[in-house]
């Protein structure tokens, strides 16, 4: 029963990350679901101040709620109360998920809650990491990987599906108070933070945005640099989060980043398609990596 709930939410939120999902056994996939499922349910504890006036020091108790079912799903006998929880903690005990990754991803929750702007891309990147990238070290550990590399590799792939998020999010991020551009671009490209919140569509801000699509670009090529392909196999379902995601950035850039409209997504068919060529690649020995074509 669980189970099935923390399903129901992934399927529910029609996730790019339920078509990578579908290309595992089913014991895996139980565990990806627990995972995700826990990533949306503390994720959405930072939203909770815009749908219903939850005050910040609620906010903040029930993120330490969550550090302490985290704690209790590594200590031998006990069984957090939460059924996502309880269902992360079957997941934590089939597979090496690292605590601190884990952690990670409830203090990115945390950043959100401060609602802090960032001066550089450095700055930006602590962030990635916390929200995307540790989701794909705890990914990484139920697909099965032989190769070191794969650490890198997830963690790259997850600041590029994090900055693709970014872009895509802008307009609705900034109107919540929430600007994840560097504000030293926006300085430099003319962009201001009123501009993001009026969705303001002009050149400057166009060529804002083709800016922070080349960065992602990076993180994509970095991403294939450290592609283990002696592991291509297991590492199917990132790759297909990657494909799907990569060919968002595209169609985002084919729209020339009309992102302040209807929140532009690939179509259910190209994700299925895409989803098709990454395990038929693998599965024949011509396994590609993200940053790659992505069509």
């Amino acid at each position: 029963m669980i189970g099935h709930l923390a399903a129901r939410l992934t399927r529910k939120s029609r996730s790019n990350f339920y078509y990578a999902f579908l290309a595992l056994p089913k014991p895996r996939r139980d565990a990806l679901y627990a995972v995700y499922a826990f990533c949306r349910t503390v994720d959405d504890i930072a939203d909770l101040d815009d749908e219903r006036g939850t005050d910040r020091a609620e906010q903040r108790r029930a993120l330490d709620g969550w550090r302490r079912d985290v704690a209790l799903c590594y200590e031998p006998g006990a069984t957090p109360t939460h059924p996502i929880a309880a269902q992360l903690a079957q997941a934590v005990r089939a597979f090496a998920i690292p605590r601190d990754a884990l952690l990670a991803i409830i203090d990115g929750v945390a950043m959100d809650l401060d609602r802090a702007r960032y001066e550089t891309a450095e700055d930006l990147y602590p962030y990635c990491y916390r929200v995307a990238s540790a989701v794909g070290l705890c990914c990484i550990e139920i697909f099965g990987y032989t190769d070191p590399r794969a650490r890198q590799y997830a963690i790259d792939l997850g600041t590029a599906l994090q900055l693709t998020n970014i872009i895509r999010d802008v307009g609705a991020d900034a109107r919540g108070g929430r600007v994840y551009l560097p504000q030293e671009d926006l300085r430099k490209f003319g962009v201001s933070v009123e501009d993001l919140q009026a969705g303001r569509y002009t050149e400057q801000f166009v060529q804002l945005m083709r800016h922070q699509a080349e960065r992602a670009r990076q993180f994509y090529r970095a991403a294939r640099e450290n592609f283990p392909s002696v592991d291509a196999r297991s590492l199917v379902p990132a790759e297909i989060m990657g494909r799907i995601y990569f060919a968002l950035l595209e169609e985002i850039e084919a729209q020339r980043f009309q992102v302040f409209g209807g929140r532009i997504t690939v179509p259910t068919a190209r994700k299925v398609a895409l989803a098709f060529r990454c395990w038929a690649a693998a599965r024949f020995g011509s396994a590609g990596s993200p940053g790659g074509r992505a069509a």
